[in-house]
């Protein structure tokens, strides 16, 4: 008997994995055709031959697209096989042989948590180096010819104030990405809550050399209990915990990071004080609940189509496709939600796995064992 369970868990799982790259593949091509269609004009702009558009492109895009619909792939791989086993008795033979409604799923488990954690490492370090690919052609090529995102504000779009360590506040006007300079600084430590240093100067410019901050037309002021001392110097080099890539604003930036990178960033801009974090945050908890959703998905697609149903796989999918829909819609709400207002990252990134959990429950207790 336990050979014969052996037989037939590897079965299940080789018929799993072959239909998951199957469906992965598939959807691949015809998600690169569409996005081809869509991007014709902007690969015409940008100049680039097809192994350039290739290299530059669809390098970083495919991965991007693999991690965006993994879980469905894995979704629809299960309701398509399961589904075909049911309608020919082949789960029927396999439950009236005596084998265990839960020893039957144990493959199924086997082969989420496989892929799951496929998902999990590259999702934490293999995708956002494909999503720095993707992200750069579409900031260089795309969004420069897309009027709806070249976004105007009403105050300063290139200007800074942040906090740099635990009592350093400095202010930065009109900086330049190009050139690694500004037209305006000014930096201040605090200390119980009253100002003990001020720097200001007329412009700040990165030193490549040195990789320190070049002020120029420099005013230093020190304040301590007694008196305060003023300090006028034409030029000086300053160190501080602040380097010109930190003042580009990236919309794909959480995109672009590794999870220990974007760990890493998140603790830095909260000891800054930085505000607008949440869709980092919601990025950092969603890596690790993306992948439990691909286990979560293969149970409930597992027990959906291993019933024997009027109508057969047709029903099957269609079923599946409509629980998939709502899944993807309940993930966007709870993002939203997460970025718009102060719900919390943590549940916008898990409230679909613990909703669908218990979709989960309810159909394995009704499903004939």
């Amino acid at each position: 008997m336990t050979e014969i369970m052996r037989k037939i868990d590897w079965y299940i799982l080789k018929k799993f994995l072959v239909t998951f790259f199957f469906c992965m593949l598939l959807f691949t091509v015809i998600a690169v055709a569409i996005d081809t269609t869509e991007k014709t004009d902007d690969f015409v702009k940008s100049g680039l031959n097809t192994n350039q558009i290739i290299n530059q492109y669809f390098l970083g895009f495919v991965p991007w697209i693999w991690s965006l619909l993994f879980p469905l792939f894995v979704f629809i791989a299960v309701i398509f096989f399961t589904s075909r086993m049911a309608t020919r008795s082949e789960v029927i033979a396999i439950l009236a042989s005596g084998t265990s409604y839960n020893r039957f799923l144990r493959p199924y488990v086997f082969g989420g948590v496989l892929l799951g954690s496929l998902l999990w490492l590259g999702g934490r370090y293999w995708i956002p180096k494909a999503n720095i690919i993707r992200s750069n052609f579409q900031a260089n090529y795309v969004d420069k010819n897309d009027p709806s995102k070249q976004r105007t504000e009403s105050n300063c779009p290139t200007c800074y104030y942040m906090r740099i360590d635990s009592n350093t506040f400095v202010g930065i006007r009109n900086f330049d990405t190009a050139r690694k300079e500004a037209g305006g600084f000014f930096l201040e430590k605090v200390k119980d809550n009253k100002v003990i240093y001020n720097l200001r100067s007329d412009i700040l410019r990165w030193d490549t050399a040195s990789k320190k901050w070049k002020l120029i037309n420099v005013t230093e002021r020190t304040v301590d209990s007694m008196h305060e001392t003023l300090r006028n110097v034409p030029e000086m080099l300053y160190s501080m915990n602040l380097v010109p890539s930190e003042l580009r604003k990236d919309e794909y930036l959480k995109d672009k990071l590794t999870t220990p990178e974007l760990n890493a960033y998140l603790r830095k801009e909260e000891m800054r004080g930085t505000e607008g974090l949440n869709a980092m945050k919601v990025e950092q908890h969603r890596r690790t609940a993306i992948a439990f959703s691909v286990l979560l998905l293969t149970i409930i697609g597992a027990v959906i189509a291993s019933r024997r149903i009027r109508g057969g796989s047709g029903v099957h999918i269609a079923l599946g496709i409509m629980i998939a829909a709502l899944f993807i819609m309940s993930d966007r709400f709870s993002t939203v939600f997460a970025t718009k207002s102060n719900f919390s990252p943590f549940l916008a990134a898990w409230m679909p796995n613990l909703v669908f959990s218990a979709v989960a429950a309810w159909l394995y207790k009704r499903t004939p064992k």
